[in-house]
């Protein structure tokens, strides 16, 4: 799959369903260090099925949801439709098609891995208001703090497909250094749990794009292997992945 605005498109239930939303706390650091307030316009860029977007329209904020993907898309609209305040957009971070200095914020989900950092970088700086932010956001999975997350991270090295280029976001300094420019953001790190059952450990799995998607070769046996992981692991039927969400923020 070397289009990545296509990646997703055969996982979107187990998205949706399956992966973690990011902590409170990163509003309240973005109040603090960025000014965020509910009056804030945001737009969120690579909002896929709405999950980082939906943390702003709880806090109150108009929110512009650009997607270039039609089924993660539609997944979010149907996520987000009772958010009179959200709009969603066919659009991609290179070519939002937002009108210039409309958005007090950008924030980047989950995603900015996938776009193209430059033109990126020239459509925000367009779109941000002249005293506006961005905000990159990743939840980075800890690999190894317990005997599940290093059995857990063992089972997707096994099953791996290009992850090399799905996971360059755990390079988050690099990323951010794209965008911003070398020692010119801010960084801060947020802790994250998610706490699954069986069938939402399966689904989380599903959800990744560089293993076996349900029904391709492998998927099987690597559902098979999870499920040992999890018997091996759980405790009161549910074991925890925990991330560090990862917040890198500045201004263009």
């Amino acid at each position: 799959m070397t289009d990545p605005t296509r990646r997703f498109t055969r996982r979107v239930d187990h998205y949706v369903k399956h992966r973690p939303s990011y902590p409170r706390a990163v509003l309240e650091l973005l109040e603090a260090e960025c000014g965020l307030t509910r009056s804030s316009v945001v737009a969120d860029v690579g909002s896929g099925t709405g999950i980082l977007s939906e943390l702003f329209l709880e806090y109150g904020n108009q929110v512009f949801g650009i997607e270039p993907n039609k089924e993660m898309r539609e997944a979010g609209e149907r996520r987000l439709a009772r958010y009179p305040r959200f709009t969603s957009i066919a659009a991609t971070a290179e070519a939002t098609t937002l009108e210039d200095a409309s958005v007090d914020l950008v924030t980047a989900g989950q995603a900015f891995h996938w776009f193209d950092p430059e033109r990126a970088r020239t459509e925000f700086a367009r779109i941000l208001e002249p005293a506006g932010w961005v905000a990159l956001i990743w939840n980075r999975r800890r690999k190894d703090d317990t005997p599940f997350l290093a059995a857990y991270e063992r089972l997707l090295e096994t099953y791996k497909k290009d992850r090399d280029r799905a996971e360059i976001w755990r390079r988050g300094d690099e990323m951010a250094s794209a965008l911003f420019g070398p020692g010119s953001f801010e960084e801060a790190t947020l802790y994250n749990e998610q706490v699954v059952d069986l069938d939402g450990l399966k689904g989380r799995l599903l959800s990744i794009s560089y293993v076996p998607a349900e029904g391709e070769p492998g998927s099987d046996e690597m559902l098979r292997d999870a499920e040992e992981i999890f018997d091996d692991h759980q405790s009161g039927g549910r074991v925890s992945i925990e991330y560090d969400t990862k917040v890198y923020y500045g201004q263009l």
